[in-house]
């Protein structure tokens, strides 16, 4: 094993890093965006198991590229995969990352009806922004609830990040959005977390910044601004 450190200029850290990955990972069988998600994930968690465990529904990249590029906004369950995502690059697409786990009427909701908040938090979002995306990183009963929602008709994702992390209800609530015929990328499996989520928000928003407007129906009303992705080290 060679223990001698490499010698990297700060810039340059995220770019090695994703040679490193590149070169570890090999042929995934991935298309190239769908590539790119994945190597965003492996860079955040240092974890080559997301190769195995990472699904994407045909076509889930492009549609939640097309929903960014339209300004429909990211929700997520928690304010940590919230603070994760890169809101100035996503800003540049005319879109917002929301949070409502704070909110006063979603505590109060959850109170009186006995669930958690994450969960409550998904009825909110099917009052305020029935076709966002929706990142769940945490909890298990946001996807459960998200699943009754579009199940009713209330909800109508433009794209489901399902990557909740844990043991109770983690495998099954995965395995529920799958079946449901919405845009979907979900770890399967155990293995998630927030950061994951926010991985894969920006790495969605960075694959966005870099493609031709055209090529994703990118919609700016108003506005004629240049459009540009993230350098090196910008995460």
């Amino acid at each position: 094993m060679n223990t001698a450190p490499e010698h990297v200029l700060p810039r340059d850290i995220e770019k090695r890093s994703f040679e490193i990955i590149s070169a570890e990972l090999g042929d995934t069988g991935f298309n190239a965006d769908e590539e790119s998600v994945l190597k965003r994930v492996i860079h955040t968690t240092a974890d080559f198991d997301y190769a195995h465990n990472l699904c994407f529904s045909p076509g889930a990249v492009q549609k939640g590229l097309d929903a960014l590029g339209r300004g429909i906004p990211i929700i997520t369950d928690t304010k940590m995969a919230w603070s994760g995502i890169n809101k100035a690059a996503l800003a540049q697409l005319g879109a917002q990352a929301l949070c409502f786990m704070g909110d006063a009427d979603v505590a109060e909701a959850a109170r009186l009806g006995g669930t958690t908040r994450s969960a409550a938090c998904m009825d909110k979002a099917a009052r305020t922004h029935p076709n966002a995306v929706l990142a769940i990183g945490n909890a298990p009963t946001a996807l459960m609830r998200l699943h009754e929602l579009v199940l009713s008709g209330q909800m109508n994702p433009a794209l489901i990040i399902g990557v909740p992390v844990g043991f109770v209800n983690v495998v099954q609530s995965k395995e529920l959005i799958m079946t449901l015929g919405v845009p979907y990328i979900v770890a399967k499996g155990r293995k998630g977390g927030s950061t994951v989520a926010a991985a894969v928000c920006n790495a969605l928003v960075y694959l966005s910044l870099q493609k031709p407007a055209s090529s994703i129906n990118r919609i700016l009303p108003g506005t004629k601004m240049e459009l540009s992705a993230p350098r090196d080290g910008e995460i």
